[in-house]
């Protein structure tokens, strides 16, 4: 990876990302995704949806525990494709949608809507917005949150001779915690503005609209002790496994599976940036009613508590969490008691000013 150079990533995530690069025919042409299909043998009547999701462990989880369920329940077939948001929104400009329902980020979907890309919503279709108790910052008229996924403080427990530290002010403090840090390079993620600025003192009520100056003025203060840019959510357990930095900004979920194996690597959940996944339905979709039926089925509390059990998902349901084992919730950075230790992600902000954030760190991690 290149600080000198903007990525692919970096230039989706810009404001004007997806319209730039819908414009390419190179890209918006280019590979229709990897497709499977869901479980099942034909449907009742042969009826259809499309999804699109990113695949990978996540795709398998919602394999398990929502498409397959679903189709058991309606006789529905769901067939995944894996789709970069370029090519799919070319198609739905193009008025040839080969998704009908589509999970993607929050902030993602935003950028969809102002391409007129997604069926503004009929909520009375959904009922399950309501008995999930779908928070209603998550329901917008074109998607509605199902989940979260936090960005937090990770560390070596052994490092600090039992110290454990609580606060962005402690990532910062390198003397009471020694040891190399490792910060998100803007190929994946947003900028961490928001944790220079509580750990110099901001309010977490406060945060935005974000005061860029005094974010890079504390950001230069550790400038010294990053490490690492990490550009992908495994970088910071493999950083901290080999012990190459002492505490890293990391997913939240990212060090379960270390912790299970015995390594030293735990997370700090206070301040955490919440940032949610949504569905949506794309415009002029083939398939309406059956996407209508999914995303109702999807948002139930039931469906959010059962993904938990293949993935270390965030429910927006608050009662997902009571379907939830002990041990589960626990695990859950949704928990009621991490919650409010937590801040969501400002979309609006970030859409008008993060390319121009993204010019300014790409300089800043420069020198």
């Amino acid at each position: 990876m290149s600080d000198a150079q903007i990525g692919r990533r970096a230039l989706l995530r810009g404001a004007g990302g997806l319209a730039a690069l819908a414009a390419l025919p190179s890209l918006a042409a280019c590979g229709t995704g990897t497709s499977r299909s869901g479980a099942g043998s034909g449907g009742k009547g042969g009826k259809t949806v499309v999804v699109r999701d990113s695949g990978g462990s996540y795709g398998a989880a919602l394999q398990k525990a929502i498409y397959t369920p679903f189709t058991q329940e309606t006789g529905i077939q769901v067939k995944v494709l894996n789709l970069d948001d370029a090519p799919l929104l070319a198609q739905i400009k193009q008025g040839r949608p080969q998704c009908d329902f589509i999970n993607n980020s929050m902030m993602s979907h935003t950028k969809y809507v102002k391409q007129d890309a997604l069926e503004a919503l009929d909520l009375d279709r959904i009922k399950s917005v309501k008995s999930a108790k779908i928070p209603e910052a998550q329901i917008t008229e074109y998607a509605i949150g199902h989940a979260f996924y936090g960005q937090c403080i990770g560390y070596r427990t052994d490092a600090f001779g039992g110290k454990k530290p609580q606060s962005w002010a402690d990532f910062w403090d390198t003397k009471a915690f020694k040891g190399s840090r490792a910060m998100v390079h803007p190929d994946g993620d947003l900028p961490e503005l928001e944790f220079a600025l509580l750990a110099d003192g901001v309010p977490i009520d406060k945060l935005y609209p974000l005061d860029v100056d005094r974010a890079f003025k504390v950001l230069t203060q550790l400038r010294g002790d990053i490490k690492k840019f990490w550009d992908s959510g495994p970088l910071p357990g493999v950083l901290l496994s080999r012990e190459e930095v002492t505490m890293s900004t990391v997913w939240d979920g990212r060090l379960a599976d270390l912790e299970k194996q015995g390594v030293p690597v735990t997370r700090q959940l206070s301040g955490m940036r919440r940032q949610f996944s949504g569905y949506a339905i794309a415009k002029g979709a083939a398939n309406l009613d059956a996407a209508y039926l999914l995303m109702d089925f999807s948002l139930r509390a039931e469906s959010q508590a059962n993904l938990v059990k293949f993935f270390p998902s965030n429910p927006s349901s608050p009662v997902a969490y009571e379907k939830l084992t002990e041990e589960q919730r626990n695990a859950s950075a949704g928990a009621p008691k991490y919650y409010d230790k937590g801040f969501d992600t400002d979309i609006d902000w970030w859409l008008k000013n993060e390319s121009a954030v993204t010019k300014r760190w790409l300089e800043w991690a420069r020198g």
